[in-house]
């Protein structure tokens, strides 16, 4: 397997060439049991095999890759398979949580006391911190208190390092009127965590299947594309937009810089059902 390299950033002058920690990002395969499974149209493994694809032409081997839930659509262990299967294409560590499509339990006896479950990071002069949104049966995320609480002491052992926190459910407004009830229910909890930790140079997530980006002070808040379908943004009710799919670069700086990109897998091939109400 093979990468493209990928060269390294300017700093702000433009004078000197830098190089960070490299963190891919991809999120909300919806993988099924059934390789033929599609998610209103879209077969989900090919989408996923698309992105790869596009992945190794244009970045460097990343040094982490966190994968930011529902990576199965129907909970099926061989979902979770056939996605453990694609994540060889990288040597260095996967990191995968939860997502409200996902079943915790079918998830973690495939991944379960290997290096994908590890819940945090402390690499290239960072920490990342990966934590469980998902509520099981419903759709909305919330943080339980032992998560707040994982939070708050990794945040307080590492407090000279910049850190990059992860989870599956958005913990902001994004002006999607129909997703503002399925997000992350107690985002104040977390954000007053976040806003006490001047170290929190980013907060990092999926579900809302679009690139959505802005920043609360010095934190950069970060949505990333589904690797199938994606959702239109600013709507009021369930809507798809015919976007392809895709997923985020990050380059993270020892000083605290975050650069980061969105790239699409315009080559890839689907149809959509443009009018579906819902999955």
């Amino acid at each position: 397997m093979s990468f493209s390299h990928s060269p390294d950033k300017s700093n702000a002058a433009g004078t000197e060439p830098r190089s960070g920690l490299r963190v891919l990002q991809i999120t909300d395969p919806h993988l099924m049991a059934d390789p033929a499974g599609e998610l209103l149209g879209v077969n989900t493994r090919d989408s996923l095999d698309a992105v790869i694809a596009l992945i190794q032409v244009e970045e460097s081997e990343p040094d982490v890759v966190v994968v930011s839930g529902d990576i199965a659509q129907d909970g099926s262990e061989a979902a979770y398979r056939a996605f453990q299967d694609r994540m060889t294409a990288f040597s260095c560590p996967v990191i995968w949580f939860a997502g409200n499509h996902d079943n915790v339990e079918v998830m973690q006896s495939v991944i379960g006391g290997t290096g994908a479950a590890r819940k945090r990071l402390v690499l290239g002069g960072w920490q990342l911190i990966f934590l469980d949104s998902s509520v099981p049966g419903k759709v909305h995320g919330e943080l339980t208190p032992s998560e707040l609480a994982f939070l708050e002491a990794s945040l307080s052992e590492h407090p000279d390092l910049p850190a990059l926190i992860a989870l599956h459910h958005h913990p902001v407004d994004i002006d999607c009127d129909w997703m503002s009830d399925i997000g992350l229910r107690n985002r104040d909890e977390l954000m007053q965590i976040v806003s006490q930790h001047g170290q929190v140079r980013g907060v990092l997530w999926g579900h809302i299947h679009q690139q959505w980006e802005n920043c609360q002070g010095s934190v950069r808040l970060m949505a990333t594309p589904s690797t199938c379908i994606q959702f239109a943004p600013e709507s009021s009710g369930f809507s798809v937009d015919g976007l392809a799919p895709g997923y985020r670069w990050l380059e993270l700086f020892s000083d605290g810089d975050i650069a980061s990109h969105v790239r699409r897998a315009t080559d890839f091939e689907f149809s959509i059902d443009m009018n579906s109400q819902g999955y």
